[in-house]
This record gives C-alpha cells, sequence and structure tokens, in this order.
C-alpha cells in the first residue's frame, strides 16, 4: 500500500533472469525520513533489490514504486535524476577538483559536459555540501590524489546536488580503514539530522558499518526478505544468524552494532 510519504513501495515482487529468481515475493515500503539497511551475504540479492529502487532494473512480475512513480510506467533516466546514488566503486578518470566532482551530480556524468558551466548558486551549494562532510579542506585538491575515504565523502556530496528525495548508499565503507570508516559514518549521521524528510537505503554485509541513525533493516537471503522493520527489532542474534547462515552474536553500544560468531556453552 502507497501512503503520501511513501517513498519506495515495493509489491510482491520476483525477478528473473535466465530462467532463476533473483528475488522472489518481495515486499517493502519506506517513508520519507527513514533511514533503512539492507543486509544479506554476498549474492543474497542486495545488488538486484538496489538496482530496482535506483530505477535501473524493472521487476519481472510485482509493482515497484520510486517516488511516486511506477517502474515501467515512467522515464528511468528521468526518475534517476532524482535519486542520489553512492556508489565507492564510481569511476572518474578526469583530474577533477573535488568541487568539480561535486558539481558533477548536477549531470550525472563523470566530466563537466560540454558548454555546461554551473551558476554562482550552484557552486556555492557544492561548498556547503563539502563543508557538511568534512571536505572544506580539500575543495581544490585533485580527484587522483584524495583517500578512499575522502573519495567516499565527496561521492555523497555529489549525490545530494541535485537535492534527491531518496539516498542509495551502496557498500559506501567498501576500502576503508578504521579512521575512514568512522568519519564516513559520522559524516552520514550528521547528514541525516541535518536533512530531515531524506530517505535513505544503505547497503552492507558487515554490521560495525551500520550508522546510529539508521532506523529500520531488512535482511535478505537467497532472494528473499527474511525479516524487515525497526531495526531494534530486525537485527539480533536469531536473524542475523538465520540471514548468514551461521551463529552470530550481535550486541550494541551506544547506538552500534557488534557482531561476532557464537562460541557454544561448554558441555558438562
Amino acid at each position: 500500500m502507497t501512503t503520501p510519504d511513501s517513498v519506495v513501495s515495493i509489491e510482491h515482487v520476483d525477478l528473473v533472469r535466465s530462467g532463476r529468481y533473483l528475488l522472489s515475493d518481495i515486499s517493502l515500503r519506506i517513508e520519507r525520513g527513514q533511514h533503512w539497511v539492507l543486509l544479506g551475504a554476498n549474492g543474497a540479492g542486495k545488488s538486484t533489490m538496489l538496482s530496482m529502487l535506483g530505477a535501473v532494473a524493472h521487476p519481472t512480475r510485482g509493482t515497484v514504486r520510486v517516488l511516486g512513480h511506477q517502474l515501467g510506467r515512467v522515464d528511468m533516466r528521468e526518475l534517476r535524476a532524482h535519486i542520489g546514488h553512492v556508489n565507492p566503486r564510481y569511476r572518474i578518470d578526469a583530474p577533477l577538483a573535488v568541487r568539480d566532482v561535486v558539481l558533477t551530480g548536477l549531470t550525472n556524468t563523470p566530466d563537466f559536459v560540454p558548454r555546461w558551466s554551473p551558476s554562482a548558486e550552484q557552486i556555492a551549494r557544492a561548498d556547503e555540501l563539502i563543508a557538511s562532510l568534512g571536505m572544506q579542506k580539500h575543495s581544490d585538491a585533485l580527484w587522483p590524489n584524495l583517500s578512499q575515504g575522502e573519495r567516499g565523502r565527496a561521492l555523497i556530496a555529489r549525490a545530494l546536488m541535485a537535492e534527491p528525495q531518496l539516498l542509495l548508499l551502496d557498500e559506501p565503507a567498501t576500502g576503508l580503514d578504521l579512521a575512514a570508516r568512522e568519519q564516513l559514518l559520522t559524516a552520514l549521521d550528521e547528514l541525516r539530522e541535518r536533512y530531515p524528510s531524506l530517505a535513505s537505503i544503505l547497503v552492507t554485509h558487515h554490521l560495525e558499518e551500520i550508522p546510529t541513525t539508521t532506523t529500520h533493516a531488512v535482511l535478505i537471503r537467497d532472494g528473499r526478505v527474511i525479516a524487515q522493520g525497526d531495526v531494534a527489532d530486525v537485527l539480533t542474534t536469531a536473524t542475523i544468524s538465520e540471514c548468514f547462515d551461521h551463529p552470530i552474536e550481535i550486541h550494541r553500544q551506544r547506538g552500534r552494532w557488534i557482531a561476532q560468531t557464537r562460541v557454544p556453552e561448554p558441555v558438562g
């Protein structure tokens, strides 16, 4: 059921490729201001689901509505312009400065479009986003000279440049060391407080990479949702162990999650 505040509505969706079910009977609704984490093992279907949420792939059966538009009945390219997508593997070959990389979020291209130049207001917004993600000292730094963590925060600023209503974060902590990961998670928490109506979905298979501001969780295994809802209700030792098919014990400390193999109690 779609509501006026629904950013994403997925109803009984299957996605089949070459006779194989990549997703099966998926239903999910995400409202404005909610911040979801999508968890699952490698190959569980996380990237496939994200491709639908990002208006890249169509379902084989069922209904997917993103920002009020039903996939299959909307210009997908136009819809993608209103979705911020952060992929740390996004390739930028041109030696652009951070400010210029952020500005390309307006054109959704890896470099400036010929005969296009940003307005003074757009440049000011880019600088504001860069500062909000703790990157103001790097505004003029060239992309090849940035660390992986700095690139990740710059890509988040880039994704926000077009003022999206939905932000998709595809394993944003990939390749980060401990300090860079913590800086990224702090930036995400601050970002969510600054934009209260923004909805976001973060994909990961590491519980330690879940920001404290996460409100909801969905667990996927073998293309099927096995649990979804409020994050505190979904992320339990039992559900995580089922999701990853391994005995995992989880704890929460100061809003962050810790996971480790559950050791059986000694007998006798």
